[in-house]
């Protein structure tokens, strides 16, 4: 015969009940990966405007260099990064890019959707397992400052 518990039993009884105690419960995960894209910024005047974002990463994943980390990407840096990864890893197939925009490209609208965009991008290619331990490019657009696409064409 099972016993239930009382919805008014005292909380340390309930989670032991289930095997994890409430440090175990609300300890960091094991292995964690969250990327966030944000804080798009658009610069410059005329044919010379762009928009660039803020990518922030925050992992224990031993693979990344950096707990934490913050840099900004333009959708040109997503682009090479997304065909070096190509080159680099053909074993993964290696998701799409929001598409180009053409038109109203500055609106709010377009800059929040490709926002989304490259941040399910990113969340997708960052957690690949074969990605995380196989990829030299992965670390560097996601944790350095100072990335540059020449260095790895």
């Amino acid at each position: 015969m099972m016993t239930a518990v009382s919805p008014f039993a005292r909380v340390e009884h309930v989670s032991r009940s289930h095997g994890q105690t409430l440090d175990e419960m609300y300890a960091m995960p094991e292995s964690f990966l969250e990327i966030e894209v944000r804080n798009p910024q658009t610069h410059g005047f005329g044919r010379k405007m762009y928009t660039d974002y803020e990518i922030i990463c925050k992992t224990n994943i031993p693979a990344f260099k950096l707990r934490h980390s913050l840099v900004r990407r333009r959708y040109s840096d997503f682009e090479a990064f997304r065909d070096i990864l190509e080159r680099e890893s053909t074993r993964v197939n290696i998701p799409p890019l929001p598409g180009k925009v053409f038109t109203n490209r500055f609106s709010d609208e377009v800059i929040e959707a490709r926002r989304e965009g490259l941040e399910r991008f990113l969340s997708v290619v960052a957690g690949h397992p074969l990605l995380q331990t196989g990829s030299k490019v992965l670390c560097a657009f996601l944790q350095d400052p100072a990335w540059d696409k020449s260095q790895w064409v």
